[in-house]
């Protein structure tokens, strides 16, 4: 059975959500998602692609056609919350804290932009220091700017990242800064992941 799913002038989480509906609520083999940004492209994608369906993109006219064909080798019987379940679901040490931590703004704290900023430097510099408890990074609203190839903290989030922990970028805010094609290191997402991980996670931090 094939499906069509037009998801154009839908917001972050519609599509991804839409797209998680249909999967889940019929036998489909094929389905087809139309959309008209590029982080919807990749949250949907990779969520197809989690699911055992092999991803195809074709983009013209002002909207992308995401197309999945069903792998059954690949494919997950059992639906999962989001397209990193697997990783996060992984048994921890008794004394382990999932510790996710969330970068809402560039600047730490309110007041002066550039102490603000300092002190942003130090805090990403400064996050090994939690050891095994960094489980996740969300970065939403200006906070994306530090995940951008220009950052002066990317270097110490490529290191984060190559250590294990898991790193969200808000696609939604990327494209309103138009930054999708700057982000330098984790993983484009969406507030169904973002929600789902704060369901998770033992602590969180938001700075």
């Amino acid at each position: 059975m094939n499906k069509e799913i037009d998801c154009r002038k839908m917001d972050c989480p519609a599509p991804v959500l839409n797209t998680k509906k249909a999967v889940e609520a019929e036998s489909l083999k094929s389905l087809s998602i139309l959309v008209d940004n590029d982080a919807a492209v990749e949250n949907v994608s990779r969520f197809l692609s989690y699911r055992g369906f092999g991803v195809s993109v074709e983009s013209g006219h002002g909207f992308s056609r995401i197309t999945g064909e069903l792998d059954l080798d690949n494919f997950h019987q059992e639906p999962a919350e989001n397209e990193n379940t697997e990783a996060v679901t992984v048994e921890s040490p008794d004394d382990m804290v999932k510790t996710m931590v969330m970068a809402t703004s560039e600047f730490f704290g309110q007041g002066d932009d550039d102490l603000g900023s300092g002190l942003m430097v130090n805090f990403i510099k400064t996050l090994p220091e939690l050891g095994d408890d960094l489980w996740r990074l969300v970065f939403v609203n200006s906070g994306v700017k530090l995940t951008t190839k220009d950052s002066k903290v990317i270097s110490e989030l490529k290191e984060i990242e190559n250590s294990g922990v898991d790193i969200l970028v808000c696609g939604t805010c990327l494209t309103f800064f138009n930054l999708m094609e700057e982000k330098a290191v984790g993983q484009t997402t969406n507030m169904l992941d973002i929600v789902t991980s704060m369901q998770l996670a033992d602590k969180v931090v938001k700075i």
